[in-house]
């Protein structure tokens, strides 16, 4: 047998029907086998490889032993002279396979081999090949001066930079998303260390390939799309201390001596480092808007003071200095609470939100002005002269920012995306009731031929040949290709060709899921007929925490009558701080195995079955209840759960 291609798979459902669909596709004509390996996904990938991929050889693990430890369980199981270990989010072309076991016959020599990566926008990936991550190249990638010095072979030589990624050739080290390796280098060189868990695994081999007399190479006469981010979000601490921690894991293993200490050393300044930066980056994208609003309202507030003291009570000094120290930082921390509590940073261009943040903010302010003391009663006209002035403020802002984004004032009008369909009518169709049951609103231009002979049947916009003019004269946003009839091939030249300005997305042949990426950073994005939780948006969850440490401080004064009359005392008073240091929630899942499919939360107190304690649940009604409680979730639910409990 010539070739076993090795998939492990972990709740990527979607991506992985893709990816399998495009290796049936470049295995015709191959002798060859197709391994998934399934660490225990929640998100029936298993029933989908069974059902519509009978010919796949399955192993169904009953828990996740990390990536290592799955492929080789296909890898020894496996007969192919060559394997190849590809990512479940990866789509090959239709020759891919072929071209790469012809170049690998006609190079002995060659241990493993890795192609040209495209992320989803069609952009060049460039630990698409890589050197050894020798202290040196770890220093200069850690502090930047390879991103700074991008085709310096001293340093970018993490990504090798100084190689034209146009050429063949040898290099150290390639991606563990598309390693395409000879057997019998494996034998000699040995399985993936099961050392690592998620990165790191692919250093080693190479590492190892080369130690054993072979040699790697960057092979970019074929090419795939590798989505990322499926398992790890780069912009993540979790990223940032697992792959740190890998490198570690090889530095120890292959380095000895001080050598070896003073990389380790390096690597762990790197981890403290690197986490620093990305929280110091996170926090950026969080609070930049907030600080912006805080300023304007603080500044309007001041001049406006200024204004009123002069014009109405006719004495520029009439404000007292609290008003500056007091007054003005508690209306503007009010109005910024509320806008915060209403989703106005979530969607940052809702003028609704914005507004009626503003308008419950000045409410407040207005019910408490008249419990303050006499001395921080400044005026009641100032306090709705800063409202006014907020509203008018924060909207030319927001309508300043969208400008400068969209160069467009259409603000809370938003602008829906011009979307082309490339394929047959009947694709086409099936592919506009997708986008009506997953409830995605785009201004569909038309559909886009995949012959190159003209439109089928004298309707849409022309042929896949003209599409480089349709994209210009309809000024298209996104593009959705229709797998089932346009080759990959000619999907990933057509990426490569319109650029990164353009949204792509592609459709598997029978899949319920459009999939695409407009990032190499971000997950992949799926439009696809699947269930919206409640529990995920952004406004719940921030109003659910909300309401957990409200429930906490409620408990304060009335906590003698929680503990006279509560029979879960125990559990009060063992989880109050926990729960208001965010460390737990008051109300979170039931224990099941299913919890892995639903949106992440805090290890819960309390749980939908709280109150059911007397009744012997099964597994799947547990699993139903959190679901609910996920796809149902309001304040009142956990406020019941609470109560009731």
């Amino acid at each position: 047998m010539r070739l076993s291609v090795v998939i492990v798979n972990y709740n990527v459902r979607a991506f992985l029907e893709q990816a399998l669909g495009s290796v049936r596709r470049a295995m015709q004509g191959i002798d060859g086998e197709v391994w998934v390996v399934d660490n225990n996904s929640v998100d029936d990938s298993v029933a989908m490889v069974q059902q519509k991929f009978p010919e796949v050889r399955l192993i169904a693990n009953r828990h996740n032993p990390g990536f290592a430890v799955a492929n080789n369980q296909a890898i020894r199981a496996g007969t192919g002279e060559y394997v190849l270990l590809l990512n479940p989010d990866t789509l090959v072309e239709e020759d891919t396979f072929r071209k790469c076991l012809d170049f690998m016959d006609a190079h002995p020599d060659a241990g493993a081999l890795g192609v040209r990566l495209l992320d989803g926008s069609g952009k060049y990936l460039p630990e698409s090949k890589r050197g050894f991550p020798s202290p040196w190249v770890a220093f200069c990638k850690t502090v930047g001066l390879s991103a700074l010095f991008p085709k310096s072979r001293l340093f970018n030589g993490y990504y090798l930079g100084h190689l034209d990624p146009h050429d063949t050739n040898p290099v150290d080290v390639l991606a563990g998303c598309f390693m395409f390796i000879r057997r019998a280098a494996l034998d000699e060189a040995g399985l993936l260390d099961e050392a690592f868990f998620m990165y790191g695994e692919d250093i080693d081999l190479s590492y190892r390939i080369i130690q054993a007399g072979y040699q790697n190479y960057y092979f970019p006469d074929t090419q795939i799309i590798h989505y990322k981010g499926e398992s790890t979000k780069k912009g993540s601490l979790n990223y940032v201390r697992t792959f740190y921690q890998a490198m570690i894991i090889f530095t120890r293993k292959h380095f000895s001596g001080r050598r070896a200490g003073l990389f380790i050393r390096m690597l762990q300044a790197a981890i403290w480092l690197r986490a620093g930066i990305t929280v110091l980056k996170n926090l950026a994208k969080r609070i930049w808007l907030p600080v912006l609003d805080a300023l304007l309202l603080y500044g309007g507030l001041v001049f406006l003071k200024d204004f009123w003291a002069s014009y109405y009570y006719k004495d520029p000094g009439y404000f007292k200095p609290p008003v500056l120290w007091f007054n003005f930082p508690l209306y503007t921390l009010v109005w910024l609470l509320s806008v915060w509590l209403n989703g106005g940073y979530d969607y940052r261009y809702d003028l609704r939100r914005l507004l009626r943040g503003l308008g419950l903010g000045t409410l407040f302010l207005a019910a408490i002005y008249g419990f303050l003391d006499l001395e921080y009663r400044p005026s009641r006209a100032l306090l709705l002269l800063g409202a006014a002035w907020a509203a008018l403020g924060l909207v030319g802002l927001r309508t300043m920012l969208h400008f400068i984004e969209f160069r467009n004032f259409r603000i809370g009008r938003e602008r829906l995306r011009n979307l082309v369909i490339v394929g047959s009518l009947a694709e086409s169709g099936r592919v506009q009731d997708l986008l009506r049951q997953a409830g995605v609103s785009k201004n569909l231009i038309g559909t886009v031929s995949p012959e190159t002979s003209g439109p089928e049947n004298g309707k849409g916009l022309g042929s896949i040949d003209q599409l480089d003019e349709i994209v210009r004269i309809f000024a298209v946003d996104e593009l959705i290709f229709c797998s089932k009839d346009i080759r990959a091939q000619a999907i990933l030249s057509w990426m490569t060709r319109l650029g990164p300005a353009i949204a792509y997305k592609i459709v598997p042949e029978e899949s319920l899921s459009i999939i695409g990426s407009s990032s190499k950073n971000e997950p992949g994005e799926l439009y696809t007929i699947d269930i919206r939780y409640n529990i995920a948006q952004p406004g719940q969850r921030r109003n659910k925490r909300v309401l957990d440490v409200g429930i906490c401080l409620l408990m304060l004064p009335t906590l003698p009558l929680w503990l006279l009359f509560s029979k879960r005392r125990s559990v009060l008073l063992q989880n109050w701080w926990p729960v208001l240091a965010a460390r737990k929630t008051w109300v979170g899942y039931a224990p099941n195995p299913q919890n892995d499919a639903l949106p992440r939360l805090r290890s819960g107190v309390l749980s939908p079955v709280s109150s059911l304690q007397d009744v012997r649940l099964n597994e799947q009604t547990t699993a139903r209840l959190n679901f609910l409680y996920a796809k149902d979730w309001n304040a009142w639910k956990d406020l019941g759960i609470v109560l009731n409990a």
